[in-house]
Parts: structure tokens; C-alpha cells; sequence
């Protein structure tokens, strides 16, 4: 029975691990006493969406694409104020209408760069085999097997993304320092124009993995339909459509584009800081050396990212596939843009508070998932802050009728709340929101939207180890009974 670990991501790319679950029968039915089996079929995204559920997804279509529209003529129009422009349609200044005609314009220059991007990361993930994994010791790379989807499944995947993002980066640097084919602050002067190639290129994506999905699906049988044509569009029906035998859908649009270019969108907003202030300010250093740590960190550990939940619980569709050309790009990167239009010099203190913030996130995000995977690895024969761990044993039984066991840690980080490997993300979020002052809402949007989504996330998870657990997972809760922070939640 084949295992994987449960990861999941920030956006921005961490893997966190939550608890070990059985990738072949999603659909477990009943554990430990549990009273009500899950309904057959409920692997990856829900199976069946009531009207609620279809009044979100239509908000959510509709909204989003005009949330990062908005968030960009904030801050091209009204230096990164998100107050200003509601204001001013609020006292009858301005109309909606005006706002829409302050929208950036499409233009020949963004789409060529867009063009040559797209092409270039494509060559870099499927024409480009590894060589990292055989020359830099520790680093896991080359062709990896994935998870085994509910159809039974074992996917290959092409896992170079730490070698794509070194040479998109040389490229970058020898142009700048060297070269000069273009300017080091292209990707600012034409960020209002790539909106709408992005805008573009995701729900063409998002269409085709669609169409693809009823008519040429790669498997048939890892399919999932609800009765809401407008959900499935969102959520996706395939679970991992792909071209050919190496291009998957999944892993290139959650890895690549979007996460390759989080450093250099970074790096040209300072470019572009230096060219109009004729100086960096050590808040846009902080904001790209803590961002740049997260980016390395998600392609040096790209190997675990095909046991998420984004590769082994959802499908993909317009949430996937727009997400990671336009809302990731534009939204996580809202930092370094809105340091060139109001550039912060931090005391020192507060930069050296800051980078500890960073630090300190990143070393408990790493430090909780080193702690379970150690633990999974020993089968619990191991020391958790030296001492050998505590830990619920359990059972559940799978939609084939055998039972099978379990342990959930109850030591160490573990001992202290259930997710505190979310923790250790939102203190990184938080270090780079703070990184940039407060003068302004605009940089805080990040930490606001990573806490929704990191509890959303967490009860997502909750609910399914309920359902497979039964009440020893009721036990568990009892035994660890925060989520995220000892003692408040």
C-alpha cells in the first residue's frame, strides 16, 4: 500500500507536512468507530456543490481578476493607496469608469515578452534534462515517480526546477552586467501590460485543461465531475492532465512560470529603486533576500512538492491554472512593487528585527517538517529534542476493506499544535509585510490572505483525517488542542 506524505504549500511554495495518508484509497470509509462512512468517490476536490458553493465560485471568478486589477492601479495611479480610490468614487470625484480607464494598456512589447518567457521556461523544464542532482551533493532532482493517483497511477515527473531557476537567474545577471539586451528593470516598466498576457495566457489554460478534461483526457479514470459546470471550470475535473509523456499540466504551472520569475519580478523592482532613487533601500534588501530563501527553498525541495495536496489532492482548473500566472506573479510580489513607489529606509533595529521575523519563520518551518520527517522515516525510532516521541496509534480502513496503522506525533512541534508548521510560514509572511513599514495597507494584503487561507487550509485538512480517523483523531485533538499557536488558536 503505497503511502505519501501530506504536504501542502503557501502559494509563495513552502511544503509543510501534515500527517501521512493513504494516496490509493482517497476514499477512506470508515475508521475507528466512525459513524458515517464517506460517501464513494470523495478523493481530490468535492464531489457535489449546493448553491452556496456555486455563489462563491462565480464571486471568486469575477472578483479576483478585478482584486489584482485594482491592486495595480493602486499602486500606478495612487502610490500603492488602496483607500484613495474607493474615496474618491465615494465623494462622487470619480466614477468606477474612471478607475477602469486608469487600467493598463495592452501592448506589443509585454506580449513578446510574455511570448519568449513562456517559450523559455518550457524549453527549461522539458528539453533540458537535470544535471544538478548528479553534481551538487544532497540536491534530489532528475526523474522522480510521483504519488499513485486514485485510478491507480504512478506518474513520472522531470523535477529541474532548481536548475531552470539558476540559469533564468544567470541569464538575468550576465544581461545586466554585460550584455545589455535589455534593461534589468524590463519586468517593472512593462508589469501593467504582462497583467493582461498573464490574464490571458491562464484562462487559456484554464479552458484548454477544461476541454481536454471531457474530450482527451491522459486518464479517464482520474476524472471527477460535480453536477455545477461553473465549479468544475474553477476546481478542475483532471486530476494530472499533461502533453505528451513529460509535460504535466500541475507541476509546470505551480512551479514554473509563476515561482521563477517571483525573484527577478523582485529583482527589477530594485533595479528599477536604484535607477529612480539612485540607491536600494536595505527594506527592498530584506524584502528580496527573505523572498529569494523561500524561492530557493521551494526548488531545492521541488522532489517533495509531488506528494502536496496540490499535486495529490486537487485537480486542475481556472484556480491552478489562472492562480499561478496572475494572482501568484502580482499579489505575492506586492512588497518589492510597492517599495519603488514608497521607499522605506528601516532603523536598524527594526531591519534586524525583521530579518530574525524571517529567520526565525523559516527555521520552524523547516525544523516542524524535519521533526516529522524524521519520525516517519525511523517509524518513530528516533529522539525528538532528545528524548524518544510520543504518539497516538492509529487505525483506519481503506475503501477495500483492509485496515491499516498509523502514528500521529504528539512531541516536539508537534506536541505544541497541530499546524505549527503554518506558523512558521505566516512569521515569514509577517517579515516581509513589516519589512516595508506602515505607511500603507497595500503590503499587509499578503499576511491577511495567507491566514485565511492557511486556517481554511487547516480545516480542510481536519476534516478529512476526521473522516479517516474517526474519534481517535477526536483524541488526538484532545491530546493536541491548538492549530496554530499554543494557547490562543
Amino acid at each position: 500500500m503505497a503511502k505519501v506524505q501530506q504536504r501542502t504549500r503557501m502559494p509563495s511554495g513552502s511544503e509543510t507536512v501534515v500527517l501521512e495518508r493513504d494516496s490509493q484509497h482517497e476514499d477512506v470509509k470508515v475508521a475507528n468507530g466512525a459513524s458515517t462512512p464517506i460517501k464513494p468517490g470523495q478523493w481530490g476536490r468535492a464531489w457535489e456543490v449546493n448553491l452556496f458553493t456555486s455563489v462563491g465560485v462565480l464571486v471568486l471568478l469575477t472578483a479576483c481578476p478585478l482584486l489584482v486589477l485594482y491592486f495595480y492601479i493602486a499602486c500606478d495611479k495612487y502610490q500603492c493607496s488602496l483607500t484613495t480610490p474607493l474615496l474618491e468614487v465615494y465623494y462622487g470625484e470619480a466614477t468606477l469608469h474612471d478607475l477602469w480607464l486608469k487600467a493598463p494598456a495592452m501592448t506589443a512589447k509585454a506580449w513578446q515578452i510574455g511570448a519568449i518567457w513562456l517559450t523559455w521556461q518550457i524549453f527549461l523544464y522539458v528539453g533540458l534534462p537535470d544535471v544538478f542532482h548528479k553534481i551538487i551533493p544532497g540536491y534530489v532532482g532528475g526523474i522522480r515517480p510521483g504519488a499513485l493517483t486514485p485510478a491507480g497511477l504512478i506518474n513520472d515527473y522531470n523535477v529541474n526546477g532548481l536548475q531552470a531557476w539558476a540559469i533564468t537567474h544567470i541569464v538575468f545577471f550576465a544581461n545586466a552586467f554585460y550584455f545589455h539586451w535589455f534593461s534589468p528593470t524590463i519586468i517593472f516598466d512593462n508589469w501593467g501590460g504582462l497583467l493582461w498576457v498573464a490574464n490571458t495566457v491562464g484562462y487559456a489554460v484554464s479552458i484548454f485543461a477544461f476541454v481536454k478534461a471531457h474530450y482527451f483526457p491522459t486518464s479517464a479514470e482520474d476524472r471527477k465531475f460535480s453536477s455545477n459546470f461553473v465549479y468544475d471550470f474553477m476546481m478542475g475535473v483532471e486530476f494530472n492532465p499533461r502533453i505528451g509523456k513529460w509535460f504535466d499540466f500541475k507541476l509546470f504551472f505551480n512551479g514554473r512560470p509563476g515561482i521563477v520569475a517571483w525573484t527577478l519580478i523582485n529583482l527589477s523592482a530594485a533595479f528599477k529603486q536604484y535607477e529612480l532613487y539612485g540607491h536600494v533601500t536595505n527594506s527592498m534588501i530584506l524584502v528580496n533576500v527573505l523572498q529569494a530563501m523561500y524561492v530557493m527553498d521551494y526548488f531545492w525541495n521541488e522532489h517533495w512538492y509531488l506528494y502536496t495536496i496540490d499535486i495529490c489532492h486537487d485537480h486542475f482548473g481556472w484556480y491552478l491554472g489562472w492562480g499561478d500566472n496572475v494572482w501568484l506573479p502580482w499579489m505575492y510580489t506586492l512588497q518589492g512593487q510597492y517599495l519603488v513607489y514608497n521607499p522605506v529606509e528601516l532603523s536598524t533595529f527594526h531591519c534586524l528585527a525583521m530579518w530574525m521575523l524571517g529567520l526565525g519563520g523559516y527555521y520552524v518551518f523547516r525544523a516542524v517538517n524535519r521533526q516529522k520527517d524524521l519520525f516517519r522515516r525511523t517509524n518513530g525510532n528516533c529522539l525528538i529534542w532528545g528524548k524518544p516521541p510520543k504518539y497516538l496509534q492509529c487505525s483506519y480502513i481503506s475503501s477495500d476493506g483492509k485496515k491499516h496503522q498509523s502514528k500521529l506525533l504528539l512531541s516536539g512541534w508537534w506536541g505544541l499544535a497541530r499546524h505549527f508548521n503554518y506558523t512558521g510560514d505566516l512569521m515569514g509572511c509577517l517579515a516581509y509585510c513589516m519589512s516595508c513599514g506602515f505607511g500603507h495597507l497595500l503590503p499587509y494584503f499578503y499576511i491577511v490572505f495567507m491566514l485565511i487561507l492557511l486556517i481554511h487550509r487547516c480545516l480542510r485538512d481536519e476534516e478529512r483525517c476526521r473522516a479517516k480517523y474517526g474519534n481517535q483523531w477526536d483524541k488526538y485533538e484532545s491530546l493536541v488542542p491548538y492549530r496554530l499557536i499554543p494557547g490562543v488558536f
